[in-house]
Formats: C-alpha cells, sequence, structure tokens
C-alpha cells in the first residue's frame, strides 16, 4: 500500500512535468516566494535520491543532498530520476539511523526504511501542494484536484460526501 501510494504521488508529478515547458518549469513564482515549480519537484526528488542512495550504509542524512540544477531546469531529467526512483523502491524494510545537523549540533535518531519512505511521501505530498499553487497561474496546466492532498484528507472528504 505505501509503495502504490509513493508510486502514485510520483506519476502524478510526472503528468504535471510532462505538460510544462522549462521554462514554465524553471521559472520563479511570486506565489512560492520566487521558487519555482522545478525546485520544488529537485527537493522532492533529492530526498527519495538520499534514501536510496544512503540505505546500504543505514545513516541517512537528508542534509547531504547533491542539489543538482538540472533537475529544477529540465523536465525530461526529472522524469527521468523519478523513474528511477520508482524502479528502485522496493526494498527491505530495515533499522536506520536518521541524523541531521541542528544549530551546529549533530543529531542522531532511530527510525526504519519504511518510515522513511512515508516521511517522504508525505514531503512529496506537502510540496506537491505548493507546486500546485504555481500551477493554478498557468492555464494551460490540467492536473488532478486531489494533486498535493494527503490521502487522509481525501479519504476524510470521501466519507463527508456520502
Amino acid at each position: 500500500m505505501l509503495l502504490s501510494s509513493i508510486n502514485n504521488s510520483l506519476e502524478e508529478l510526472v503528468d504535471l512535468l510532462q505538460q510544462l515547458s522549462n521554462g514554465e518549469y524553471s521559472n520563479s513564482c511570486v506565489h512560492l516566494s520566487n521558487a519555482s515549480i522545478g525546485e520544488h519537484t529537485r527537493h522532492i526528488i533529492e530526498l527519495f535520491q538520499c534514501l536510496e542512495s544512503q540505505y546500504e550504509l543505514g545513516i541517512i542524512d537528508y542534509d547531504r543532498r547533491e542539489r543538482n540544477i538540472l533537475m529544477q531546469t529540465d523536465t525530461d531529467f526529472a522524469i527521468e530520476q523519478i523513474v528511477f526512483i520508482q524502479n528502485n523502491l522496493n526494498k527491505e524494510n530495515k533499522e536506520l539511523v536518521l541524523e541531521q545537523k541542528i544549530e551546529g549540533c549533530q543529531i542522531q535518531t532511530q527510525t526504519s526504511y519504511y518510515r522513511e519512505l512515508l516521511y517522504n511521501l508525505e514531503h512529496c505530498i506537502h510540496h506537491q501542494a505548493l507546486i500546485k499553487v504555481a500551477v493554478l497561474q498557468l492555464s494551460t496546466i490540467t492536473i488532478d484536484d486531489n494533486f498535493g492532498v494527503a490521502r487522509s484528507t481525501i479519504e476524510y472528504r470521501n466519507k463527508c460526501v456520502q
């Protein structure tokens, strides 16, 4: 269920990217504090990449991401990275250590692969909600009403309709 939810969110993102020109993708948006759709997409991708590349080591540090500018300017390259992520999600759940520097102090906490996948899914949805703000300014782009909406919110709304 978790993997299918992640794949669904990433597919929604791919569907959006296929509609955008590289200019629309990389242009800053005043409604996003001058960030671009591409910058938010890069951020989503890079957190998944960190989990993928640091899985074997067993220590996940999301601050050690590449920040590859090509991912925020080239939709085709971003799509390639998303497809790679989708093809490599299915790993055994195992204990991991999450590491982060906060105000100069190195913090470590126990976590697991599935817990971090769940975090990445929620993080993805959060950034998709921000991306949606920029997309709504583009009249030629269509996205699903549930793009950037948490699964629990979708389920709640569906119950209220009944």
